[in-house]
């Protein structure tokens, strides 16, 4: 039995919101199926098809399948369209490898796999935008609606785009958002420019000479090359990178020798971990120094060490209108004193910001918790089903004021 709190204990203004608070019952019910039924990154075959369903039952205008793999597009055209503009609005679908720990009705039915960032949720907001937009049409152009997959790793923005996406519907702007356990409910936050770091995977490769615990002196350890590598990393952030400016080097995991061969040192070593910045720049320093670095420590214990830099997700990079926009938007809902217009910038990374590489636009938060609110990608984590009908209505908002109907 569903049973959310009523939509406007959140008070939001509008005409798109309270006209879509009137399916909050449905986007609740949507919400906590796709969160029973979490699939990874290109295999949102169930996923992509109640989402055509949705779309199909809410009277978009067209619905194209497929694109980038398993996502899918959604388009609801304007009362009018005499200045032949178009918005674009992107949530994502796919679910993490992870085992949930939650015992409500709605938890996943699939074994290692969950929802636990609110992908469930941001594929039903649009989807409630979607209906709106379609019943209304209160609006001069037309509305591109991307709900794409693999967002976790797999860079389904990327695939998307490759596959066509901005060229079959060559959007002036795109705007996604992010549910966030550290605002509360009602809010929203955003920046311009770096709102989200890149992501880089980092793989060094130790060679040394194998030996007998015993006799170290005759081998070349490459467990304590990888060792000094590990702390000798960290002074790149701390003495390389200006102090105002954002970088982390993590390293996370390292594989080595036997765990039942107490007295065998190994031939060889492999440290992986991740690097994080907001800037190229930074991006290309770290990744300088680091080859430095580490080929020099290991140098120095008669060793070798190669590093495989990998840019997998550059920063998520607002720009500057379309953020002053969707803030200004953001503000006609809920009030300025409940938009956060210079949101701290987190070091996490968001595929989006391929989309934002190739189209200006912006990536916003809306709150879903407060203190003491399970943050995402923990076990125990759940979408807050209070905010659908705000999520639905922001994007909503965004198309009706960036292309107000003819003559308005």
């Amino acid at each position: 039995m569903l049973s959310p709190i009523p939509a406007s204990r959140l008070n939001a203004h509008g005409r798109a919101f309270s006209h879509i608070a009137r399916y909050h019952p449905d986007l609740t019910a949507l919400r906590r199926d796709l969160h029973a039924h979490p699939e990874l990154g290109f295999e949102e075959v169930y996923t992509s098809g109640r989402v055509q369903e949705a779309l199909r039952l809410c009277g978009v205008d067209e619905i194209h399948a497929g694109i980038g793999k398993t996502g899918v597009v959604g388009i609801v055209r304007g009362r009018t369209n005499t200045a032949n503009r178009m918005i674009g609005l992107r949530a994502d679908m796919d679910a993490l490898t992870m085992t949930e720990n939650n015992d409500f009705p709605w938890k996943s039915t699939r074994s290692g796999m969950m929802h636990g960032c609110g992908h469930d949720g941001h594929t039903a907001m649009l989807v409630g935008a979607a209906r709106y937009l379609a019943e209304t049409r209160n609006f001069d152009g037309t509305a591109v609606l991307i709900f794409q997959p693999g967002e976790e790793g797999f860079a389904g923005a990327k695939a998307m785009i490759e596959d066509g996406l901005f060229q079959r519907w060559p959007v002036e702007s795109v705007y996604a958002m992010h549910n966030w356990p550290g605002l509360k409910p009602g809010r929203f936050g955003i920046r311009h420019n770096a709102m989200m770091a890149s992501a880089d995977r980092i793989t060094i490769e130790i060679t040394g000479k194998g030996g007998h615990g015993a006799h170290p002196y005759l081998a070349v350890d490459p467990v304590l090359v990888a060792a000094h590598i590990i702390t000798a990393s960290q002074s790149i952030v701390s003495r390389n990178v200006k102090a105002v400016e954002g970088a982390v080097i993590s390293l996370c995991a390292m594989q080595a020798g036997d765990l039942h061969a107490m007295s065998v040192i190994p031939g060889k070593a492999t440290l992986v971990g991740t690097v994080r910045t907001f800037s190229s720049d930074v991006q290309d320093l770290i990744e300088r120094r680091l080859n430095e670095l580490c080929s020099a420590v290991a140098l120095g214990f008669g060793a070798t060490a190669t590093v495989h830099y990998e840019r997998i997700y550059p920063a998520t990079i607002n720009s500057a209108r379309e953020t002053e926009f969707a803030a200004d938007v953001a503000e006609s809902l809920v009030g300025p004193e409940h938009v956060v217009r210079d949101m701290e910038p987190s070091m996490g990374a968001e595929d989006f910001s391929f989309m934002l590489q190739v189209k200006p636009g912006a990536y916003m938060r809306i709150g879903q918790g407060g203190e003491g609110s399970c943050m995402l990608h923990m076990s125990r984590y759940d979408f807050n089903d209070d905010i659908l009908p705000l999520g639905s209505a922001l994007h909503a908002s965004l198309v009706e004021q960036a292309m107000p109907p003819a003559g308005a």
